[in-house]
C-alpha cells in the first residue's frame, strides 16, 4: 500500500473530525423531565446552557424534589449530546474509534 497515500488519507479523516468535533461542540440539545417542568438546554460536548423550571414545581417546603428534578434534566441533557456526539463521529470513522493522536 502506498504509504504517502495512507498518510494523506489519515490527515484528511483527522480534518474531518477536528471539523465535526467543532460543529458538535455548538449543536444544542434540549430535554425535559418531570413531565416538562423541567427544561434543560446543553451542548453536545456537555456545556448546559439553560435551565427553565416551571414555577409550579417551585415549592419552599419541598426543595429536594426540585433539585432532583433539575439533577436529573442536566444528566438527560449531557448524556443525549454526548451519544449524539458519538454518532456522529461514528460515521466519520466508520466505527473504527479509539485512533491514536486523533483526538477521540
Amino acid at each position: 500500500m502506498n504509504m504517502q497515500k495512507l498518510m494523506k488519507q489519515a490527515q484528511q479523516m483527522q480534518a474531518g473530525l477536528a471539523k465535526k468535533q467543532e460543529e458538535l461542540a455548538s449543536r444544542e440539545v434540549e430535554v425535559s423531565v418531570g413531565g416538562d417542568k423541567v427544561k434543560v438546554r446543553a451542548t453536545c460536548a456537555g456545556d448546559v446552557l439553560e435551565i427553565k423550571i416551571d414555577p409550579a414545581v417551585v415549592d419552599p417546603e419541598d426543595t429536594e424534589f426540585l433539585e432532583g428534578l433539575v439533577l436529573k434534566g442536566v444528566q438527560e441533557a449531557i448524556t443525549k449530546g454526548k451519544t449524539q456526539a458519538e454518532e456522529e463521529m461514528k460515521k466519520l470513522t466508520g466505527g473504527l474509534g479509539g485512533l491514536p493522536g486523533m483526538g477521540m
